[in-house]
């Protein structure tokens, strides 16, 4: 409590400006000095408290503080301009040449990138009168991008806050553009990504607007003309939309936020490109999976096939590429296929029975989206748990590595120190699996960059870390995990990332999730849970914790009411179900796949 009441003492002197001699500084992965050392600012504005420094940052994140401590600090999410809160979000920043000027009174900053292209028109906040500089690609020196709020207007592109050289051009939001060229016609207001090519003209502007449901509506739908089937957002892409449904024959459209007002149609079946207000799509019946692009409105009903079999081939794989190595079918979801197979440097692909009719590549690796005919998937040699969905086509590679020594480090562990580790228990039967029966842990401190993570052979090159406690999905490179002092037993399992720390001072003991079977396994709207190898009694607490180590529900329920929970508002994705009693403790990982 005095440490905090200090703090406070401190800002609301700082605010005042009575610190006297006081330094402040950046500091940051984006910054030269890293995280270990601050580069100091210059007060150019004593009156004001305005502070100012000229530097090259890299990609990556800044915080500001004062006399080269945490206890005074500021931070936001916003960037390239912002008001910075103390304890704040670590500032994202792009690779540059700034003049950054902090204000440490109202705490506003504003990184002022040195840049000799811009971009200037009444669409733009600076209007005709001032340019708003881009970034410079730190890949090809021709490059320059920037995102940026945009009104309906013109804009074009100028060098050196000049007319000397401009590029302009008659199209939107992609054209080719020429010096001394029209105004590019900015037609909808919205955020946008705007790209320039110097050397080629080509130009982009990418709308940025996200809508909250996208649906498809029509006669060939269930809800007919008059209610939307809203589709299923995709997790890694806000601009992708999915969902499998039967179609009689009929007519089609999407549209956004169950309104007219956003719209896409075609006359294109099965697959087109949407446009606004376009012509209803010509559906003729049948089981399908639909895609849909909100950002190019592309789409595609892909109707939807239960194969015999599915195999991966390549020179990557056993057989090369004369024979196929089987997957095994998901006995829950025909569409769900895995198998653990020792790869090679290579390539490979997924097909169908054995046969090329259907098959399916990509170039990304070691996750992606397989389409009909694609690429081969580029391959580094490994040992791999390989799942592949021959209904959306996405696939992963992920690779199982053994380590020789895991532990747990910390400021709040028992060394309280990010040097030494306290080393976990392999599992006999399981090399992922890590255990510790007793550890005192402090309370997370961030002023102090308290908490704790796990990491392999006592070096950084491995680490994971997530925000949640007592349960998460840590990830590579992940926060600090955020403990409450006591003392916990430990169940890491190093393949996943998932973890578990026992309640404090508790006898809890901690299940393998072996014990314990989830189905369905990818799950839909409902789960299923098989507890009956162990003996659950009493209040039971669930918790779903997806792939960032986010809680996203908490259930409560008594012994007798744990067969299935509803999860029908989850999105497609990759969760954690925690369940404990005063007794027991399990962490079971499990998939959400809309069909």
């Amino acid at each position: 409590m005095l440490r905090n009441l200090l703090t406070i003492v401190g800002l609301v002197f700082l605010s005042l400006g009575l610190f006297g001699q006081m330094s402040v500084g950046i500091i940051g992965s984006a910054t030269p000095g890293g995280w270990d050392e601050d580069t100091d600012m210059t007060l150019i504005n004593e009156m004001d408290s305005i502070w100012s420094v000229d530097i090259t940052l890299f990609d990556g994140a800044v915080k500001f503080r004062a006399d080269d401590d945490w206890a005074v600090n500021w931070g936001s999410s916003d960037f390239p301009a912002g008001i910075g809160e103390q304890d704040g979000s670590d500032i994202p920043v792009y690779a540059g040449d700034y003049t950054v000027t902090l204000n440490t009174k109202t705490g506003e900053y504003y990184f002022d990138v040195d840049s000799d292209i811009g971009i200037i028109g009444d669409a733009t906040p600076g209007g005709w009168d001032d340019d708003t500089d881009m970034f410079k690609d730190q890949t090809d020196s021709n490059k320059f991008f920037i995102m940026i709020d945009l009104v309906p207007g013109g804009a074009k592109f100028r060098k050196d806050d000049d007319w000397a050289v401009n590029w302009g051009g008659p199209d939107f939001p992609t054209g080719v553009a020429t010096a001394d060229g029209d105004n590019i016609p900015v037609d909808a207001a919205a955020p946008y990504f705007v790209t320039l090519d110097t050397l080629t003209g080509d130009y982009s502007f990418e709308s940025m607007v996200t809508y909250e449901t996208i649906g498809i509506i029509g006669s060939a739908t269930p809800g007919m003309w008059d209610e939307d089937t809203d589709m299923n957002q995709d997790p890694n892409d806000p601009n992708i939309w999915t969902l499998s449904m039967t179609l009689t024959d009929g007519e089609a459209k999407f549209r956004a936020d169950n309104d007219w007002v956003v719209n896409w149609g075609a006359p294109d079946f099965p697959t087109g490109t949407g446009v606004m207000g376009g012509d209803n799509i010509q559906v003729l019946a049948g089981d399908y999976f639909i895609t849909f692009n909100s950002e190019t409105g592309e789409y595609n009903f892909k109707e939807i096939v239960e194969y015999a079999s599915v195999g991966i081939i390549g020179d990557a794989t056993p057989g090369g590429w004369s024979d196929d190595t089987d997957l095994e079918k998901d006995p829950n979801d025909v569409h769900m296929w895995s198998t653990r197979l020792v790869l090679g440097d290579g390539e490979a692909k997924f097909r169908a029975d054995d046969d090329w009719a259907v098959n399916w590549g990509a170039g990304d690796f070691p996750a992606g989206v397989g389409v009909q005919d694609g690429a081969n998937i580029p391959v580094t040699a490994g040992d791999y748990i390989i799942t592949f969905n021959s209904l959306s086509g996405s696939y992963s590679f992920t690779e199982i590595v053994e380590y020789g020594t895991v532990g747990l480090i910390g400021v709040s562990g028992p060394f309280g120190d990010w040097e030494n580790d306290t080393p976990l228990n392999k599992d006999a039967n399981d090399f992922n699996i890590w255990t510790l029966n007793s550890v005192d842990l402090i309370d997370f401190d961030e002023a102090t960059d308290g908490g704790v993570k796990f990491r392999a052979e006592n070096d950084w090159a491995v680490n994971w870390g997530a925000e949640d406690f007592p349960t998460g999905i840590g990830v590579g490179g992940g926060p600090n995990i955020r403990p409450v002092a006591g003392t916990y037993s430990i169940w890491f399992n190093s393949g996943t990332g998932e973890y578990i720390f026992g309640d404090p001072v508790s006898t809890q003991e901690i299940v393998s999730p072996l014990e314990i079977n989830l189905f369905p396994n990818p799950a839909n709207n409902q789960l299923n849970i098989d507890l009956s190898s162990i003996n659950f009694e009493g209040e039971v607490i669930l918790k779903i914790i997806n792939m960032n180590g986010g809680l996203v529900k908490t259930i409560i329920r008594n012994d007798n009411d744990l067969s299935n929970i509803n999860i029908a508002e989850l999105a497609t994705g990759q969760y954690m179900l925690s369940i404990q009693n005063d007794k027991y403790i399990i962490g079971k990982r499990f998939s959400l796949i809309r069909n």
